[in-house]
């Protein structure tokens, strides 16, 4: 309310002194101030001012870093006009200050209350606007374009035609100058930190990539890993343009050298595959030419060295490598199903001519050359010339069959033996010593086929049978005697 003599009455929560006439309310202390998002004036009923210095709204603004932040939110300022001027009956608008009152203006559209809301609601306005600027600081917005703006806010004070806390609202203004320079100095030495560190990521990804280019042969893996070095490059922002078009360069330039690599080496794998494709069709031919052969053990000599060949060749590209391969080995299954044919046939043959053996055994077993000595020895004739006849057993089976024979040989032999040496001491003698060389060359024969010498085998068997002629001859001139 104004008196008659036109000096302002504050009513405050608290008993305080009654302000002179003319004289200014101090600002509040710092206690009592609202935040940058609270109302820039005085709440009702708030602590009464105490007469001291103003000082800053807020507390010191933490210099912001050099990153990105989230846009600052603002509460818009709501104070109490009453506190800090008056509208006069005749429309004058009065504001206190520390230097006392002085006219903002002229209100003539409606009461004085509404004239004090009007003048405080443009106050409110600018104490918004000063706590988006304490807000903008404090989070690291460009530090210059806010202590431009607020320089330029703290000039329009003096002359403002607003109603509230001006001491204040400059005393905030004034810390957001002081304090401007030294967040943008702080967000200087995080940007240039910020910088160095973002030019040390690009020198590392493209000394890794140099390295790629030099020495890798990985080749799918170090292409892939080169796109993840491209793409992470994507991402690294704030390095100067000359140092990034220099580490761009040195990216790019290993980028290209690898690929040159990789495209030559993939050429030379192409031509090497060529070269390959055509051998190995080659081999295809000759495996062809040697499917029907019936030269058994000769023919699977040739298979296993064209096989060899075949691995020694190398790849060739993967769909012809792949024919090739069928081709060849259907030309392999050829002869090696004929040759187990074969074999299973010779097997059986084999077990036949045992079996054949064993019945002629069965059928000469009882010869009994004590009865009869000629009988026996024709009888063993007959056995000997029937056995070489019927051919080769499985040589499993071999050893039990030619051992049976012996024993009938042994059995007649002796019996040869003994009549010679009661006819005739001496060729007797001639004969048994025919007789022993038979069995020599018996028992060389049985060796060398068990250990599968069939040649030597049959040599031996060769030489028996002529010393058993010379020692039947023997023995025959004995008995003729």
């Amino acid at each position: 309310m104004t008196e008659n003599n036109g000096n302002e009455q504050a009513t405050h929560p608290e008993p305080t002194p009654t302000p002179k006439p003319g004289a200014a309310p101090t600002p509040s202390s710092e206690s009592a101030r609202p935040s940058p998002a609270a109302a820039a004036g005085p709440r009702p009923g708030g602590p009464s001012r105490k007469p001291e210095s103003p000082k800053p709204h807020a507390v010191k603004p933490t210099p912001g870093l050099a990153h990105p932040h989230p846009h600052p939110v603002v509460v818009p300022s709501v104070s109490d006009p009453s506190q800090w001027g008056r509208v006069d009956e005749d429309g004058t608008a009065w504001v206190k200050t520390a230097d006392g009152e002085r006219v903002i203006g002229s209100w003539q559209a409606g009461d004085t209350t509404e004239g004090l809301a009007h003048f405080g609601r443009r106050f409110d306005d600018l104490a918004t606007e000063v706590a988006l600027l304490e807000a903008r600081l404090a989070a690291g917005t460009d530090a210059r374009k806010t202590k431009t703006a607020a320089t330029a806010l703290a000039e329009t004070l003096p002359t403002a035609s607003v109603i509230g806390d001006i001491d204040g609202l400059t005393a905030r203004l004034r810390v957001i100058i002081e304090h401007s320079d030294e967040a943008a100095a702080h967000a200087k030495e995080e940007k240039d930190r910020s910088r160095h560190e973002q030019t040390e990521r690009k020198e590392v990804l493209a000394a890794e990539a140099e390295q790629i280019a030099a020495d890798s042969t990985q080749w799918k893996v170090a292409g892939d890993r080169l796109r993840e070095i491209l793409d992470e490059w994507k991402t690294i922002r704030g390095v100067d343009r000359k140092v990034d078009d220099a580490l761009w360069r040195r990216f790019s330039k290993a980028r290209e050298a690898f690929n040159r690599r990789r495209g030559a080496h993939f050429a030379d794998l192409d031509r090497e595959r060529a070269s390959a494709k055509t051998h190995k069709e080659d081999l295809c031919v000759r495996a062809e030419e040697l499917s029907n052969s019936t030269d058994w053990a000769g023919t699977a000599a040739i298979f296993r060295d064209l096989l060899g060949e075949w691995k020694a060749a190398g790849r060739a590209p993967r769909e012809a490598d792949e024919q090739l391969w069928r081709r060849f080995k259907a030309a392999q299954d050829v002869f090696f199903a004929a040759r187990n044919s074969a074999a299973t046939e010779r097997d059986h043959e084999f077990e036949e001519n045992a079996h054949s053996k064993e019945e002629l055994l069965l059928a000469y077993e009882h010869l009994d050359p004590n009865h009869d000595l000629d009988a026996a020895r024709h009888g063993l004739r007959e056995l000997q010339e029937k056995w070489d006849a019927v051919g080769k057993v499985p040589r499993e089976r071999m050893h039990d069959l030619e051992s049976r024979l012996r024993a009938i040989e042994k059995r007649v032999r002796e019996a040869v033996d003994a009549q010679w040496r009661r006819s005739d001491p001496e060729a007797m003698a001639r004969a048994a010593q025919f007789r022993e060389r038979v069995a020599q060359f018996e028992e060389q024969a049985a060796k060398a086929q068990a250990a599968g010498k069939t040649r030597d085998a049959e040599k031996a068997l060769e030489q028996a049978k002529q010393w058993r002629e010379w020692a039947e001859a023997a023995e025959g001139a004995v008995s003729q005697r």
